[in-house]
Parts: structure tokens; sequence; C-alpha cells
């Protein structure tokens, strides 16, 4: 029998789930599609930003780089500097110190990665869910199938294959379509979730990076720390006590 034939024979209710199935298959790829493309929006503009952010943490002009922003509006590492930028200038407009801004611009910045990953994450939970349902809902018209399928043989006393034709029906498209919604979706949330730590790393980066710039604040190097303290030598004052027999 074939693909054409099963979907002859299925029910009204193994038609319903079918339909129900089809319907979340659409909405999960029109979703990885637009996930899709705004990370790939985010990331390309985000690496011409950082071209222009490289040169302002070199001594380069902050309306250079307040202008290189405006025109990456999809970037998320120019959502952060710019939120940063914005809290500076606020704090030297309202002739407060913007060297003594630190908490202000610091927790702007952190405010802002929040929102960005907020609006970055936006859709994500719908494909977990199709992803962790889909297969559910497929197994439950697989159930409905078999069900009618046995309703069938007990009320004409034989199991011919036109008996149990819209049972298996049911239940073998059932079955595939729930696994067939359910794997893209599954493999698009992993995927976009990799994305998401990366993103999270870059803006982290560049908040420090900015606040380094704007408040002169030297980064430590670890291991220039550790060869100071392995080439101090330690020196043993001697006891008086001792010192005078």
């Amino acid at each position: 029998m074939s693909l054409t034939e099963l979907l002859r024979h299925v029910g009204i209710f193994g038609g319903a789930v079918i339909f129900c199935l089809a319907l979340l298959s659409v909405f999960s790829v029109g979703m990885i599609i637009e996930k899709h493309r705004r990370f790939s929006s985010a990331s390309g503009q985000s690496e011409k930003f950082k071209a222009e952010f490289k040169k302002f943490l070199h001594g380069g002009d902050v309306q250079n780089l307040i202008e290189a922003a405006g025109q990456h509006p999809n970037s998320h590492v120019a959502q952060v500097v710019s939120a940063g930028i914005a809290e500076y200038d606020a704090v030297g407009r309202n002739g407060g110190d913007p060297t003594s801004s630190l908490e202000l611009v610091t927790s702007a910045l952190r405010d802002s990665i929040s929102e960005t990953l907020i609006q970055l994450k936006r859709g994500l939970g719908f494909l977990a869910t199709i992803g962790s349902t889909a297969p559910f809902v497929g197994l439950f018209g697989t159930v409905v199938g078999i069900i009618n399928a046995f309703r069938s043989i007990a009320a004409t006393g034989s199991g011919g294959m036109s008996v149990v034709s819209g049972g298996i029906a049911e239940a073998l498209v059932s079955t595939a379509l729930g696994i067939f919604v359910a794997i893209p979706a599954v493999v698009a949330f992993n995927h976009f979730t990799g994305k998401m730590e990366t993103f999270h790393v870059e803006m982290n980066r560049a908040s420090s990076q900015l606040v380094n710039r704007l408040f002169k604040i030297p980064e430590l190097k670890g291991l220039d720390v550790e060869e100071v303290e392995v080439k101090a030598p330690t020196v043993k004052k001697e006891d008086p006590t001792y010192a005078t027999r």
C-alpha cells in the first residue's frame, strides 16, 4: 500500500493529528529561517563593528565609534557598547564627574547585555517546545490509529488489510511525521543555543574592554604577577637574641 492510499484511509481524528503536526512543522521552519537570518546578521555586523571598536580602544575618536554603532543596529556588540558610552556621556552632560561613574556605566552595560540576550532568545523556547512535544503528538496519533485498527478487527471478525488499513495509516503517518517535525527543531535549538553562548562571551569581553578604555583601568596579567612573586626572594630577619651571641 502506497503513502497516498494510506492517507486516504486516515480517519478524522488521525487527520487532525497529522494537520497539527504539519502546522507545527511550518511554524518550526519559519522560526528557524528567521533566527538564522537574525543571528547571521548579528555576527556579520558585529565583525564589521569590531574593527572600529579596536580603533577606539587604541585611542580612536569616540564619535566615529558612535557612528559605526548606528550603522550596525543588529550587532549585539554595538548595542552593548552604545549603552555604555551613552551612560558615560549622560553623566558628563549632567555635570557629574565621568571618572566617578564606573558603577553606573557597569550597570548600564550589564542591563544592555541582559536585554540583548532576551531579544536574541526570543523564539527559541518555541523551538524547544516543538522539539519536545512533536514526538508525543505523533505517538498519540499512533496509539489512536492502533486502537482504530483493533476496533475494525473486532467489528468485522477478520484482520485483512482492507479492514485495518485506516488504523495502520494513522499509526504510521503520525509516528513518521512527529519524528520528522521534532528532529529539525531540536537540532536548530542546540545550534542557536551555542551561538547565544558565543554572543554572550563577546558582549562580556566588549564591555570589559570599554570600561578599561573609559576609566583607564589597567588589565592585570596573571603571568607577570606570578613572575614577580617568584623572582622576589623572601628575606628572613635574624633573631636579635641570636645575633648578640
